[in-house]
């Protein structure tokens, strides 16, 4: 089923990348970790349709959050991070997906691990565990490229600072920080050893980002000893499926 969202806030996570507040009076709600489809039709009836993580938590007002990071030969991305405008209407399908999902009734530890824009999902478990007003305990490793490609910074850095049972950690791909403790590079499996829940509290891992960054982080949470049917995964393809 196909609904109208209509545009009402837009905000710049990054120099690429943009956060979408819809307004969709018929929306039933939905999970943390759930996406939609977005449909945008040409005025010669050309469409296409690209799939979307909702950043937001569940709320009253009828609102979801999309956050969309620009690709060069994107068909849909330029247009949603660069021309929408508040008072658009933009189609969308869902919620969409029963897997990836962290739900409040959850009691165990979380152990979150981003790439890039993977982050969006897992910022709508961490915003829906406040909300809640869940103490279940989480665990942030988030990779980007640089400082300047963080999501949500300001939001994080305040989590990092005021809330102790939510721990972040960063990996820098390309360039870190100055004084920053580890040299840029992907994620290890001494790097999940040292920022990870221990696989002997059992938690449940929630992975997100390009195919191949979760395929490495997958291996490295089994490899420390944490079973298959507890680590989630979503990943883009390689193609780019969210464009």
């Amino acid at each position: 089923m196909w609904r109208i969202g209509k545009v009402v806030a837009l905000h710049d996570e990054t120099r690429s990348a943009r956060t979408i507040t819809l307004e969709v009076p018929d929306w039933p709600g939905h999970a943390a970790g759930q996406h939609v489809d977005l449909r945008l039709t040409a005025p010669d009836g050309y469409s296409a349709v690209r799939s979307y993580s909702i950043a937001s938590a569940p709320n009253s007002e009828k609102h979801i959050e999309l956050t969309v990071e620009r690709l060069p030969n994107g068909e849909v991305s330029p247009y949603l991070t660069q021309e929408v405008a508040v008072g658009d209407h933009l189609e969308l399908r869902g919620p969409i997906g029963g897997w990836f999902v962290w739900r409040a009734q959850q009691t165990e530890p979380i152990q979150l691990i981003a790439g890039g824009s993977g982050i969006v999902p897992l910022m709508a478990m961490i915003r829906s565990r406040a909300s809640a007003g869940s103490a279940v305990p989480f665990r942030l490793l988030y990779s980007v490229r640089e400082p300047g490609a963080v999501f949500y910074r300001d939001e994080l850095d305040v989590l990092a600072h005021h809330d102790d049972s939510v721990s972040i950690d960063y990996a820098y791909t390309r360039a870190s920080p100055k004084h920053w403790p580890r040299p840029p590079g992907r994620i290890d499996a001494a790097l999940i050893s040292n920022t990870t829940w221990p696989s002997n509290q059992v938690p449940t891992c929630y992975v997100c980002g390009p195919t191949s960054f979760v395929e490495s982080a997958s291996d490295f949470l089994s490899a420390a000893g944490n079973s298959p049917d507890r680590i989630k995964t979503e990943r883009f393809g390689p193609t780019g499926d969210r464009k």
